[in-house]
């Protein structure tokens, strides 16, 4: 759905335009159809850069890209016509109606049906009582619904949002969210730019993290397991120093150690071996009162890596 090759990006600034800064760097990067993909990266680190050029509202200094199977370039218009696009601060025509700045939009889009179109998303997103009400007079939150409406008029088949919740109170927050989790529902192929790590643990199903190149690429969970392994907590009534030393003589134990009443232990395969360590616990005489995994966050992970680049350079 979304495919690039050495995708770059370099911008030319000073009097003479000789100093140059690259924004995005050789970004090769596959993102399929139906998929949620985050975009994860400090300010600065060339997300929004990539949508714009993925878009075609710029140019890249080099590299390809299509999108659904449209060439970066060569077919921009009809990329525009089969993206959405919801930016961070999205402009509307506040002296004028929802109802007034959603038809004018979907009629630049050659939206067929606009007066059925237009009610649709209204009323999907709870703004039809708000209608014929100025958008200067709407909050925060019922702006950004306005915004993702705006962005869904025309049906597009790949929708770009840039920090979709910014700002927002966690009602209106979780509206979005939950917005989004229909969407991708439905099919629809989302590429969120976000610094809300835990919104995007949440909705993606691979995020890749960037700092003008890119970085790493994986599903949350495999991140994870390549950064810190799999950990899975026993917590016992009691803990006997010579358990720890029972489970990690077992083969498929990477290592134990103790922790307060409770064993950590880290496995390749928790699935299949949890049931054998439980077993082993119980032969010893643990009372095992419940099995967890340790899960480290998006946040830790996005630290992490990043830290790990700047030790490289």
């Amino acid at each position: 759905m979304i495919v690039t090759e050495d995708l770059t990006k370099v911008f030319k600034i000073g009097k003479k335009g000789k100093e140059e800064i690259v924004a995005v760097e050789s970004l090769h990067l596959s993102v399929k159809e139906g998929e949620v993909f985050g975009f994860l990266g400090p300010n600065g680190a060339g997300k929004t850069t990539t949508v714009r050029m993925l878009t075609g509202l710029i140019a890249p200094t080099r590299g390809r890209a299509s999108v659904n199977g449209l060439e970066l370039g060569k077919e921009n218009r009809a990329i525009r016509k089969c993206v959405g696009i919801l930016t961070e601060s999205p402009g509307m025509y506040e002296r004028l109606s929802a109802e007034k700045n959603l038809s004018i939009f979907a009629s630049l889009y050659d939206v067929e049906d606009v007066p059925g179109q237009v009610r649709k998303f209204l009323q999907m997103l709870g703004l039809w009582g708000r209608r014929q009400d100025p958008v200067g007079s709407f909050s925060k939150g019922m702006r950004q619904k306005l915004a993702i409406a705006r962005a869904l008029l025309h049906d597009p088949k790949v929708l770009f949002m840039d920090e979709p919740t910014s700002g927002l109170d966690p009602e209106a927050a979780k509206m979005v969210r939950d917005f989004i989790e229909s969407l991708k529902a439905r099919g629809r192929t989302i590429f969120i730019c976000t610094h809300n790590l835990d919104e995007a643990d949440r909705l993606c199903d691979r995020i890749g993290i960037i700092k003008q190149r890119l970085i790493a690429v994986d599903t949350p969970a495999a991140l994870r397991q390549r950064l810190y392994g799999r950990k899975v907590v026993f917590h016992l009534r009691e803990l006997n120093s010579k358990w720890v030393k029972v489970v990690s003589a077992l083969p498929f134990v990477k290592e134990a150690r103790a922790i307060s009443e409770r064993l950590v232990v880290s496995l390749e395969n928790p699935d299949r071996d949890n049931p054998e360590i439980v077993r082993c616990l119980v032969k010893v005489g643990a009372d095992i009162q419940f099995v967890g995994e340790l899960r480290h966050s998006l946040e830790e992970i996005y630290l992490e890596t990043l830290r790990d680049i700047e030790d490289e350079r």
